[in-house]
């Protein structure tokens, strides 16, 4: 009697995780903005397993100020976008990143005005 073993399913799981060409778009555009505002100093970008990570430094030795976050994982549940404080809280979380990103709009008016 021959046992036949199945061949093990190959998925196509991405190595990383990252944000794409528009993503990065929205992201560097306010970047940009809260930069020439004297708010924001550099940033750091992270491409891991499960998550892609955008940081942002008021200074480089620092702690991150914010963290912009792309979880797949969480699309079909909160949303995978998230920005997230220096301390862990959860500014905003959704489905669509410009909306996310307001969030940090709001401080660059403030910072302006």
């Amino acid at each position: 009697m021959t046992i036949q073993i199945p061949a093990p399913i190959h998925r196509s799981v991405p190595e990383q995780v990252s944000f794409d060409r528009r993503e990065l778009g929205a992201i560097l555009s306010l970047y940009g903005r809260m930069v020439a505002a004297g708010e924001w100093r550099d940033y750091g970008i992270s491409c891991l397993r499960d998550k892609a990570v955008f940081s942002i430094f008021r200074r480089t030795a620092e702690t991150p100020l914010y963290r912009i976050e792309k979880s797949p994982r969480l699309r079909n549940r909160q949303g995978q976008y998230s920005v997230i404080t220096m301390d862990g809280q959860i500014l905003k979380r959704g489905h669509d990143l410009p909306t996310v990103l307001r969030v940090l709009e709001r401080k660059l008016i403030r910072a302006v005005t």
